[in-house]
């Protein structure tokens, strides 16, 4: 059986959603491998089933637990990416002559605006971004006419060497994904899903993979822990008494017996928070030396400012935005600074986020035509004018529109149709402005001979 045969035997459109069996992955794969791959694959590669897959990521589940739901910092960063970017609404926008043009809305959005029961846009694209936070990828199965999320560590992206003369490759194609429920070798049969049945969202790609992202959490992974580190390290500080670390010596002449109850007493007595600040009383020769610091010198408020700033710079979020300490200091706190905080969140972070989500969605949906008989020419996009995030915004676009008026004035009592004027400052596309030919203020006709020699005549009437 040939390998075209043994793909539209293992994956046949009609099957492609429901699940498959490992025997016929491993058919797959083994007809891929006989006809295309020889070798282990290059070494950012796994593999499944002896096919060359990019694996699922391994630290979604210590992210999730770890950091997400343990750290404030991540957390406080992640829910500021979370609430901007969920914002936004989903509509279908004409491009003109290769510019944006009128959003309108269609029934090809529903699936959007409702992704699964009791879920609106705001939920879609919460779980989204915080998959991709976490995992650096966020996928989503067309199902019954819902959006199902597949859990990003149980998600195998299945590649295609792209075969040259002989047995050389150049490079991979992604033919489909492999999901399996609890995780691979969990019991669950795997489900194939063809790349066009379904949504992968990853804004911040994988420098070792062609198709997967990377967490942008990965990079800064050395200072979350030691920011754990220095936040168990306070803890103790309380935990042992919130005093000053002790060095006791006792008289060379104490037995060990005697010295390991002293130990156990005075840990009895003096250790825990509960005994904090307690008049200590030592005997029988004993010698306390403080040869620690005391709280205010165990501040880690600087070092950990300077962790906190690096983590905001990695999630592209502003630290005076997300209310972290140094951000909450000086200037950073006048009104002009914050606005241009704020500003730099949207156009640097969430403005690029919503292009990719877009760009990742499109190709599950039926583009409608607004203008039939006219050449298709729609894209999906978002509507950020309600965000609330960017209501600040509206006084610069109240600007622009006064500014696009008065050009829009300028042009039409120049002699320019009104129409082609509109449509040429909306593209700002000047080619597409029409004269009307007429040229004075009042845009009158020039005259006829006859109209002149009326005129000089005392004979026209205007």
């Amino acid at each position: 059986m040939g390998l075209g045969q043994r793909l539209a035997r293992v994956f046949n459109p009609k099957r492609a959603r429901h699940s498959i069996t490992i025997e016929d992955l491993n058919s797959y794969f083994a007809a891929l491998q006989s006809y295309y791959y020889t070798g282990t694959g290059l070494p950012y590669q796994q593999t499944l089933a002896g096919q060359p897959a990019e694996k699922a990521p391994d630290s979604f589940v210590a992210y999730a637990q770890q950091l997400y739901a343990s750290n404030g910092p991540v957390f406080a960063l992640t829910s500021v990416r979370m609430l901007a970017f969920s914002g936004i609404r989903f509509q279908f926008q004409r491009l003109s002559n290769g510019r944006p043009s009128q959003f309108f809305g269609s029934s090809e959005l529903r699936i959007l605006e409702h992704p699964w029961q009791g879920a609106t846009t705001q939920d879609l694209l919460a779980r989204m971004i915080l998959d991709a936070d976490l995992a650096g990828n966020s996928y989503w199965a067309v199902m019954d006419g819902e959006l199902v999320r597949l859990r990003p560590d149980w998600v195998y992206i299945i590649l295609q060497p792209r075969a040259v003369s002989g047995s050389g490759a150049l490079g991979y194609k992604r033919i489909g994904y492999v999901y399996q429920e609890e995780g691979f070798g969990s019991g669950f049969d795997p489900v194939f899903i063809p790349t066009d049945e379904i949504i992968h969202f990853a804004p911040t790609p994988d420098p070792l993979a062609t198709y997967r992202g990377m967490s942008w959490i990965t990079p800064v992974i050395r200072e979350l822990t030691n920011d754990k580190l220095m936040t168990r390290h306070q803890t103790k500080f309380f935990e042992n008494g919130a005093t000053p670390n002790l060095f006791i010596k006792l008289d060379a002449a104490v037995k060990f017996e005697d010295f390991l109850r002293f130990k156990e007493k005075f840990r009895e007595d003096y250790e825990g928070v509960e005994k904090a600040y307690s008049t200590m009383v030592l005997g029988g020769g004993a010698d306390a030396t403080v040869v620690g610091a005391d709280f205010n010198q165990m501040s880690f408020t600087s070092t950990q400012g300077r962790i906190e700033t690096r983590l905001a710079a990695a999630a592209r979020v502003p630290v005076t935005i997300v209310g972290f300490s140094e951000g909450l200091q000086g200037s950073s706190l006048n009104s002009g600074n914050f606005r241009e905080a704020r500003r730099e969140l949207a156009d640097m972070t969430m403005h690029p986020l919503w292009q990719n989500v877009c760009g990742s969605i499109e190709h599950i949906l039926n583009f409608p035509n607004p203008y039939p008989g006219a050449a298709q020419n729609v894209r999906l996009w978002y509507d950020a004018r309600d965000v609330p995030f960017l209501r600040e915004d509206a006084r610069d676009a109240a600007e622009i529109t006064q500014v696009k008026a008065s050009a829009i004035s300028s042009l039409i009592t120049s002699g320019y149709e009104a129409q082609s004027v509109v449509e040429a400052v909306v593209t700002e596309d000047l080619t597409r402005l029409r004269h009307t030919g007429l040229f004075s203020v009042q845009l009158q006709p020039p005259m006829t001979e006859q109209q002149e020699k009326q005129s000089v005549q005392g004979e026209l009437v205007l």
